[in-house]
């Protein structure tokens, strides 16, 4: 018998009334596979990734290697077939195996290499983890390196570089020998081998240790060094302005609506998103953002839809799209304004029908995400317009959260400004600890354009210049410097006589302490603003 000749009918027996079943001889049974996914969850869960990893690794090199072993005695010829343990792995229903290519293994070339479809751990993860940033075929790779490395009589370690858990659009795997592996294969090895009880130990002690640090460090990025200012899911709001946001954003999270958040540019439109996400049951799925301004047309259907092989020039393997890689969790759809009108069409398919089609491909693939769109447009007049299509947007603007500029919320400038120092000087390997007076001051009076975008560049501007462990005026960029504040209601209504004191004051520091430049500027007689500048010397606003 060969490979080929393997038919699942012949292999398995049972009795109709339960109890045994036998599948080439060996007592099997059947197992749920979301009860592994289950089991999966629980191991990741209770010992984190790399112990679960480690163990379902070794679990799948024992059962390849008992499978190779019992082949060997019970069914010669099968053994010697090299098609026979992708084909088993096909009729236990644990993958799809195609294209399995076997070399010398010379020239860099890997022993076997396949492409593997519709794991049944990729499905498992997915539906209780969500997307995975590394490979999730655990059980997979094991297998075959204990089935391989008792056929070859050396040990064959499978590594698996592309894999749909992570969003890759095929699961492909290579297997080589420790030697054609070099260097590569050490962070891979502790999931394959057995280790002592010291050895268990000190790597889940690094494990905590690197956990506890990656925390520490996104605690002091999140955290707001002013005191009394409130962290609310990242975002700080000391602001009535923002804190209404924040509320408003907190209620949208708990219905499966579409939304929209509006705001002009670098507001902050993406961390309101992330927080609805971060919110809502979805949590713990993918949470995919694209901005939609930055890619043509046909590559943002490529990316947004995915292709099939041979859609169009240069698609050389199957894509999952963004779309598909986001189900489960939320699709974050940034500058939706600049979406054409033939994709707009696209989009609206997707949502009423909530469901993706390749380019490429004749089927469609159902999909269950959360859809939340950002613009910095006035969409309502673009729909007037013929812009934006009336019927996607209503479908989109379920709900609509405003993310109010810089401007409108002062009280949040200093906490923010003191974050992004912390991350700058982190990054830079400085050690600057806050602003002067004067440099703190500036930041309050400045109106920021470019709004929480703008001050997180100007800070780090700051730190890049500054020479002491305070970041001073000078240090700021010069188009900061140099601007004249301009006075207008924010928080609270301020008497005028402070509001006039304050601009001229900044007036004159703008241009160097020139005062007849300052008075011409100002449109006012030379005499008066010597006169006012008397009186606030005398009120202590300069010095002597």
């Amino acid at each position: 018998m060969q490979s080929a000749d393997l038919d699942l009918r012949e292999l398995l027996s049972f009795r109709p009334d339960g109890g045994t079943m036998f599948f080439m001889g060996r007592r099997a049974i059947i197992f749920d596979a979301v009860a592994l996914g289950l089991l999966r969850k629980e191991l990741i869960s209770s010992l984190g990734v790399a112990a679960a990893r480690s163990i379902l690794t070794r679990f799948g090199y024992a059962h390849g290697r008992m499978t190779a072993e019992s082949l060997k005695q019970e069914f010669p010829d099968l053994f010697a077939d090299s098609w026979t343990g992708p084909k088993l792995h096909m009729l236990q229903g644990m993958v799809r195996v195609e294209e399995n290519r076997r070399s010398d293994g010379n020239d860099d070339q890997p022993l076997v290499q396949s492409f593997w479809y519709d794991s049944y751990e990729v499905e498992q993860h997915l539906l209780h983890l969500g997307l995975s940033e590394e490979s999730v075929c655990w059980t997979l790779t094991g297998f075959a390196s204990g089935y391989v490395s008792y056929w070859r009589g050396e040990k064959v370690y499978f590594i698996e570089d592309r894999c749909c858990g992570k969003g890759d659009a095929v699961c492909h795997v290579e297997g080589r020998t420790r030697e054609q592996w070099g260097e590569a294969l050490e962070p891979y090895l502790p999931y394959f081998e057995s280790e002592t009880g010291d050895e268990v130990f000190q790597n889940l002690a690094k494990a905590l240790r690197d956990t506890e640090e990656r925390l520490k460090k996104q605690r002091r990025q999140m955290s707001c060094l002013s005191a009394g200012a409130e962290e609310f899911g990242c975002i700080t709001a000391r602001s009535s302005a923002m804190r209404q946001v924040v509320e408003l954003t907190r209620r949208i999270a708990r219905v499966d609506s579409s939304v929209i958040v509006t705001g002009e540019s670098g507001a902050g439109k993406e961390r309101i998103a992330r927080l609805i996400h971060e919110e809502s049951a979805r949590a713990g799925r993918p949470f995919v953002a694209v901005n939609c301004g930055a890619l043509t047309e046909t590559l943002l259907e490529s990316e947004l839809f995915g292709h099939a092989k041979g859609a169009f020039t240069g698609a050389d393997r199957d894509k999952m799209g963004l779309i598909e890689a986001a189900n489960g969790g939320t699709l974050f759809l940034d500058e939706i304004g600049e979406v054409s009108q033939s994709m707009q069409v696209k989009l609206l398919r997707v949502l009423q029908e909530r469901e993706v089609r390749r380019v490429g491909e004749n089927r469609s693939r159902q999909v269950d995400i959360r859809v939340v769109a950002a613009t910095n447009r006035n969409l309502s007049d673009e729909v007037s317009k013929g812009n934006f299509r009336r019927d996607l947007y209503y479908r989109l603007r379920v709900i609509e959260v405003r993310v109010p500029p810089l401007r409108e919320r002062n009280e949040d400038i200093l906490p923010l400004a003191r974050i992004f120092l912390e991350q700058a000087s982190k990054r830079a390997g400085r050690k600057v600890t806050g602003f002067t007076p004067k440099a703190a001051d500036q930041l309050l009076r400045y109106t920021w354009p470019g709004n929480v975008r703008e001050l997180q560049n100007a800070v780090e501007h700051a730190v890049a210049l500054c020479l002491d462990t305070r970041a001073d005026l000078e240090d700021l960029p010069e188009e900061l410097r140099s601007a004249l504040p301009r006075p207008g209601i924010v928080e609270s209504v301020r008497p005028l006589e402070e509001v006039e004191r304050e601009y001229i004051l900044a007036a004159l520091r703008a241009t160097g302490n020139n005062k007849s430049r300052t008075a011409a500027e100002l449109n006012i007689g030379v005499a008066t603003l010597y006169r006012k500048l008397a009186e606030y010397e005398k009120q202590g606003f300069l010095p002597h």
